[in-house]
Parts: C-alpha cells; structure tokens; sequence
C-alpha cells in the first residue's frame, strides 16, 4: 500500500512502534492507540496499514476500532471541547454554552476547525453535576459553572497555546 508524501514520517514513526510490539499478545489496541495519537484520529488507510503491517484481517481491525469509543474514524481538533449535555448540565445552561462554542468556532458538532485546533464534542455527563454546567478540553483541562460569555476567553487561552 503506497503511503502518501504528507504523513511519510507518521507512518515510519508507527512501523518503528509495532516493531517493536508485534509479537506482544493483544498488541492490537497498543498499536490503535499510537496511530491516533501520531494522526489523531483512525482512517480506513491508517487501519488498512496496520492490518498489513500486523498481518491481521482490515475485518478485525476495524471491529476494535468501532468496539471501543476512544478510538475516532473521524478528524478531531487538537482540542477536543466536551460540552456536558447531562440533566444538571442542561438545566443550567449546558445548551446554550454549547451553542456558543459552536457559534464561535463557526463549526457544527463534531466537525474540526479549518485550522485543525478545535472540534466540540456533546457528552452526556462529566461526573461534576453540582458544578453545571461543564466543560471538558483534552482529557484534564477542566471547567465549572460556564456560561456562554466565558466561551471567548477559553477559546483564546487555547489559540494562545493552552488552557487558562
């Protein structure tokens, strides 16, 4: 499978990796996870790769891939927004922060800024309902009590390069 120009060195970076996994038992979800960290998310072509290189059928890749719920098919931002959409996050405005987010960014649910930074993402609980309502970026940087006139400074500390 010819592997395009533009991801060349993701792709070396990934076959260095199961190289040095292959012959590990239950490597499989290992490998998954170094490929969307290096690409950020799990392409057919990634996963076709990976069935090659592990010599396992695209059949039995893919099923992980869509078994588990960290794994993507699609393009993420950088920075993943969780917007809590729970009963106490929704109650509280949970709604209208998510609308903002949305409204900024100029992208719909799901769907990945054109400059790759930013996609927002609808959960049904963050587990911190008595700070409604909440958000989440990337997996630490945490928010409580937002509303939609925070929105702007969370997105710019983020284009700045970080969390507040």
């Amino acid at each position: 499978m010819a592997v395009c120009e533009q991801h060349k060195e993701l792709y070396e970076e990934l076959d260095a990796y199961i190289e040095k996994v292959k012959d590990k038992p239950g490597m499989l979800i290992g490998v998954l996870h170094k490929a969307q960290e290096l690409f950020g998310w799990l392409p057919q072509e990634v996963q076709e790769h990976i069935a090659e290189k592990l010599n396992v059928p695209v059949s039995e890749v893919y099923g992980v891939v869509t078994f588990y719920n960290f794994f993507s098919t699609k393009p993420k931002g950088r920075y993943q927004i969780k917007v809590c959409l729970g009963t106490a996050c929704y109650v509280k405005g949970g709604d209208r922060v998510m609308e903002r987010f949305l409204e900024e960014l100029g992208v719909k649910a799901e769907e990945v800024t054109e400059d790759g930074l930013f996609s927002v993402h609808p959960v049904r609980c963050l587990g911190a309902c008595s700070m409604a309502p909440v958000v989440l970026i990337g997996e630490k940087d945490f928010y409580g009590k937002v509303t939609p006139d925070m929105v702007s400074k969370i997105i710019a500390a983020y284009r700045r390069g970080g969390s507040q």
